[in-house]
């Protein structure tokens, strides 16, 4: 909060008197020291000197990236701080590149019902990225139906992310590790609801529906990286407004939040992965991650309470001294909060032929696991053990115990084992923390050489600490799955 009063107070904290520059590559070479510190995040310059005191990672941190491009740095230590909102008044000014010219309506008649060239689609991804995807559309007399041909088996409605806000049409489809991007201002207006279908054979149909039944001259007109394919840790986080629709107390400091997609939003977040969330607080935009969950541990044995495709659920620690979960916890039912586009590399090939699943979590850092507990126990036939050990402080902090313990009488595969840093008198189980003891009694192998996927979520300490014993117990990296958002 003191770095925010400090943005607040109208002190010149550019060194510039407000001006804003195109600054190229030797002058930006130039500002490598403590008191003169410029660093490049996405093209955008910020003298970064009035932030040192302030930054939790400490000066060094910064100065790796001083007079040069911070990008990839950033994104390696904490790619989802609002970084744009947070030094907003440390810019300098942009660098100094030649921008590739927009494409106009006349381009986009080129590809009306056809294939498009392969021009935007960047040819040096061809030798390590996927094959290069494209698109087509046509229309009838009420819709628009655009096809995604992505030329890779295995796709599923998770693969796709399609947004229509502001008269702006945004398609993303994740291909492995890359980003296939449609963006266009579509030329007339479309209802909000909208369908997406996907094939087997890697194809993609968005139907879209017309307001006026109209006969469109083409799609519309290309936006910003509009037919590009990238690599997904290059693209930016693209958020939706979603409206609180209920929330309801876990435990004493720990509520489940529900929130509801915009109807013009198609957005499915694929196991294992997060979103961030976004709030304005104090005029400055503050973004945090979290992992969202079913809306209960059973949720794949009952019917849904509401439409899986349109709600996210996310269970929530509230800290009351913290900056961000209170402000969270203050907001009424029907008020927003900005979602982004999810994140995360974990992949459900993970569970092919997986025989043993153990699952290691402590405090919040049990949310990843609410998602593959249900995913494992349903849909991943040669499973014969699942096995979570659930590290908390005290019993009132045990979130969801009954419904684990329900599970594990529901799904004889299924076994929970609670572990308890600072239990009263009259708690039996188990008690202290993650240890080589407790590990090599709870990490057994249905078989000798079972296969086998150890997952584990919680604090940066609880993480390091537990992969480090894991290692020393044997597991290879390719057993091993760390949840660091």
């Amino acid at each position: 909060m003191d770095w925010i009063r400090l943005t607040k107070s109208g002190k010149d904290l550019t060194g510039l008197k407000g001006r804003l520059f195109e600054i190229t590559e030797e002058e930006l070479k130039k500002h490598n020291k403590k008191d003169d510190c410029w660093i490049c995040i996405r093209g955008l310059v910020y003298n970064v000197s009035p932030y040192m005191e302030y930054h939790p990672g400490g000066e060094d941190e910064l100065m790796r990236a001083a007079g040069s491009d911070g990008t990839d740095l950033f994104d390696q230590v904490h790619r989802w701080v609002n970084y744009e909102s947070m030094l907003k008044e440390c810019l300098v000014g942009k660098m100094a590149v030649k921008l590739a010219a927009p494409q106009d309506y006349h381009e986009e008649k080129k590809v009306l019902n056809g294939m498009l060239p392969k021009s935007q689609v960047t040819d040096t991804l061809a030798k390590e990225g996927p094959v290069s995807p494209s698109y087509d559309w046509f229309q009838t007399d009420s819709i628009v139906t655009i096809i995604i041909y992505t030329k890779q088996k295995g796709m599923n409605l998770d693969s796709v992310i399609v947004d229509y806000q502001d008269v702006s049409f945004r398609a993303e489809t994740i291909i492995k590790d890359y980003s296939y991007l449609i963006h266009m201002e579509l030329f007339r207006e479309i209802q909000e609801n909208f369908s997406v279908r996907v094939a087997n054979v890697g194809k993609v149909e968005i139907d879209l529906k017309k307001k006026e039944h109209t006969s469109w001259k083409h799609l519309g007109r290309a936006l910003e990286n509009h037919n590009s394919l990238t690599p997904r840790k290059d693209t930016g986080l693209y958020y939706r407004k979603c409206q609180l629709i209920s929330k309801q107390d876990v435990t004493h400091d720990t509520k489940l939040f529900c929130l509801m997609l915009p109807p013009s939003s198609h957005l499915q977040v694929p196991i294992g992965q997060h979103v961030y969330l976004k709030l304005t607080i104090a005029g400055t935009e503050i973004v945090k991650p979290y992992t969202p969950v079913s809306h209960s541990l059973l949720s794949e044995l009952m019917a849904p309470l509401l439409p899986n495709n349109k709600y996210i659920y996310f269970l929530i620690k509230i800290y009351p001294a913290g900056l961000f979960t209170p402000e969270l916890d203050h907001l009424q039912i029907g008020d927003f909060v900005s979602v982004s586009s999810p994140e995360g590399n974990f992949k459900i090939s993970q569970f092919q032929e997986l025989e043993d699943l153990f699952l290691l979590a402590a405090g919040t850092g049990f949310t990843p696991m609410v998602k593959i507990l249900n995913y494992a126990l349903t849909n991943v036939p040669s499973l014969r053990k699942v096995k979570l050990m659930f590290f908390n402080k005290t019993e009132d902090d045990i979130i969801w115990r009954s419904q684990l313990e329900n599970l594990a009488f529901k799904d004889k595969r299924y076994e929970v084992e609670f572990v308890l840093s600072a239990p009263t008198s009259e708690w039996s189980g188990k008690q202290g923390h993650i240890s080589p003891a407790l590990l090599s009694e709870f990490l057994k192998r249905s078989l000798d050489k079972s296969k086998v996927l150890i997952c584990i979520c919680g604090p940066t300490p609880f993480t390091e600490q537990g992969i480090r014993l894991l290692h020393d117990l044997s597991f290879s990296k390719d057993e091993i799955y760390s949840f660091t958002a």
